[in-house]
């Protein structure tokens, strides 16, 4: 029998006549748009609550910061088996029952009695958000077509950054003058407001042919488990050699690099294992056709991309803030407020761009356009981060950042067949999770290596710091500290008032240096995303056939 379904790869076809589009209303998307809210604004939320978790539970920050480790784990490592679960459930019924269950999680965040609970909310958030992660692009591609799906899926963008916008500004209100706790009743209301909405989307039935394979969802939870853990943790456990942190090692290496080799193995084995079903005409937990030619795998590299630049940025910028200049999470929340706020209207607006030009077009202008801002924020960074330039910088980048979030996955939904949405979903819900860990853990473990060999070679030359004094500092560990932190380290040492004054004034300088040359590199990895942005389709989206079989 022939088979009727286009491939996502197949060239476009002449354009559709807008007037044939079935409109539909604008309602159940505000459950969706709401639903991405959720998440993000829970992601942004356990950073704010991690002092006042610390002060109840009696626990280290690094303990508490676990809440936000295993969700991350739970959400990466499970949304490829949530998106087939989705396909043999159905959507609609499967997004609400991890609504409840995402509700669940908010009350434990509530009534938490340990630090235990906490963790075990969170990684039942985690879990949920892994289904929803994919039954947002699915029930997008259910519910709407043409400019009206475009616009659908810029608005998931938008609401990330209205999240974080959001999350720092009300969480942070709370937390500093109520408490973490009641910022969490915040994403309880969000799941039973977003549970109602869902009884206005279009129903779909669930395929139980579907089958779930056990080995591809075992090999790639495992990958992204190893990744994940080996690139967050290459600043604690060594990024060579294991560190006094580290919790074994493996002849003196540290497991954060064998974790990430690991994970890279395990990744190879299962596309192969999959692209082997596929071959012998056996369901995959994946299907690969999603990503078939050139242009589709091209918007996940330049996804991946624009991601962990995103997540770079946003460690390096509040970790500057915060740390090395003893700030609160209020005054970073307005620092960053400028760059949110763009990533919001760019991501909403940038699809009105897409009648009149291609995602070719439209990638390599704004990756030109981040690489610039990158190189700018490079010169006029200063130790204040509300200077007009520095704010201009942010928000070109933020301009870029939303257009290219929004676009890149648009040409993957758009490509593929609505019965394949969920496998999208889940790739992008991947590639997502793990270049955010990818770029920020990279760029912490950059900056402080560029920081250590900075501050050593400048102390050995400096007039005022004798070698007996450098002799007492480890300079081997530095790390990005605020001036009252380093004057108290210092002041254990034999250090004079005047040779404490100039560490400091070496530090500060080479702390700024070693920033401007974090943008300089992230400027340097927008510039090569031109390559896979010059594989982008050409066509415009509305001369996109759709893919799904007609019904």
């Amino acid at each position: 029998m022939t088979d009727t379904t286009a491939s996502p790869s197949s060239p476009p076809a002449s354009p559709t006549p807008a007037s044939s589009e079935e409109r539909r209303s604008w309602a159940p998307m505000v459950g969706l748009f709401l639903a991405q809210v959720l998440m993000s604004f829970n992601v942004a939320a356990l950073p704010i609550s991690l002092g006042g978790m610390v002060e109840d539970f009696g626990v280290p920050p690094t303990v508490a910061s676990t809440t936000i480790v295993v969700y991350g784990l739970a959400v990466a490592a499970l949304v490829m088996t949530g998106a087939k679960l989705g396909q043999r459930i159905g959507w609609v019924l499967i997004f609400r029952c991890v609504l409840v269950v995402f509700a669940a999680s908010s009350l434990i965040m509530i009534l938490s009695p340990t630090i235990g609970w906490a963790i075990a909310g969170q990684v039942l958030a985690g879990a949920a958000a892994a289904i929803i992660v994919p039954a947002l692009v699915a029930l997008i591609a259910e519910n709407y077509r043409g400019t009206q799906q475009a616009t659908a899926v810029g608005s998931l963008g938008s609401a990330r950054a209205f999240s974080g916008i959001s999350a720092f500004l009300i969480g942070g209100t709370l937390g500093t003058f109520v408490g973490w706790r009641p910022i969490f009743f915040i994403t309880l209301a969000l799941a039973i407001a977003v549970f109602a909405l869902s009884f206005g989307l279009r129903s779909d039935r669930g395929d139980r042919s579907v089958r779930i394979d056990l080995v591809a969802s075992l090999l790639i939870g495992a990958a992204i488990v190893l990744l994940t853990l080996g690139f967050n943790n290459l600043n604690a456990w060594g990024i060579l050699l294991a560190d006094p942190d580290a919790p074994f090692d493996v002849l003196g290496l540290s497991p954060a690099p064998i974790f990430v080799v690991v994970g890279l193995i395990l990744g190879q084995a299962f596309f192969l294992w999959t692209r082997r079903r596929m071959r012998r005409g056996q369901e995959p937990l994946v299907n690969l056709s999603v990503l078939g030619h050139s242009r589709e795998r091209s918007a996940v590299y330049a996804m991946f991309i624009i991601v962990s630049m995103e997540a770079a940025v946003n460690f390096t910028v509040p970790t500057y803030i915060q740390v090395v200049q003893g700030r609160t999470p209020f005054d970073t929340s307005l620092a960053m407020m400028p760059f949110n706020l763009t990533v919001f209207i760019t991501a909403t607006l940038i699809v009105r761009f897409y009648r009149r030009h291609s995602p070719r077009t439209i990638a390599l202008f704004s990756f030109g356009l981040t690489t610039v801002a990158l190189i700018w924020l490079s010169f006029v960074v200063t130790n204040n981060w509300e200077t007009l330039p520095t704010i201009l910088g942010l928000v070109l980048f933020g301009i870029g950042q939303g257009a290219l979030v929004t676009l890149v996955f648009n040409v993957l939904v758009t490509a593929a067949p609505k019965e394949l949405a969920g496998d999208v979903g889940s790739i992008r819900g991947t590639t997502q999770n793990l270049a955010s860990a990818v770029g920020t853990a990279v760029m912490g473990a950059l900056l402080v290596t560029m920081l250590t060999l900075n501050v050593a070679g400048a102390a050995a030359e400096h007039p005022e710091l004798p070698d007996e004094l450098i002799a007492q500092v480890d300079l081997d560990e530095v790390n990005f500290v605020s001036n009252d932190d380093l004057r108290a380290v210092l002041e254990q040492t034999t250090a004079t008032p005047a040779q404490v004054d100039a560490a400091v004034t070496l530090n500060e300088e080479e702390r700024l240096h070693t920033l401007k040359l974090g943008f300089l590199i992230l400027a340097g990895l927008s510039a090569i995303a031109a390559i896979p942005a010059s594989r982008l389709p050409r066509y415009r989206p509305e001369e996109i056939p759709d893919p799904s079989p007609s019904e």
